[in-house]
């Protein structure tokens, strides 16, 4: 069990690693973050995910404001890309920060795997 700044942190993996409709109570929660991991990487698909991070959050995380979102390639051969996230806590006026990386791999580039 965890509370305050951690929960909020865990909140928002939580919210990030979960695709809408995988929960069967609340089908509406989650982010279509999933839907981009195919999608051509470019300076569209960097700004249609700080996008989907801002409405996420705004839906689904009340405790923060979102400050910034940045959304850096951390290595391209792997597909990586790491989601920063600085956000304000409401109620204790904290700045907090989350990295979040999402492995966005497109299929021309994905290297070969398995044996």
């Amino acid at each position: 069990m965890v509370s305050d700044a951690q929960d909020i942190h865990e909140s928002l993996w939580v919210l990030f690693s979960t695709n809408i409709g995988e929960r069967i109570m609340v089908p509406e929660y989650g982010t279509v973050l999933w839907q981009k991991v195919f999608a051509v990487l470019n300076t569209t698909l960097i700004n249609q995910i700080k996008t989907i991070v801002v409405q996420e959050i705004t839906t689904w995380e009340p405790r923060v404001t979102v400050l910034d979102v940045q959304v850096l390639q951390d290595d391209a051969e792997q597909g990586i890309l790491n989601i920063g996230l600085d956000y304000l806590i409401r109620q204790t006026n904290v700045r907090s920060n989350l990295v979040y990386p999402f492995y966005h791999v497109e299929a021309t580039l994905a290297p070969a795997r398995g044996g």
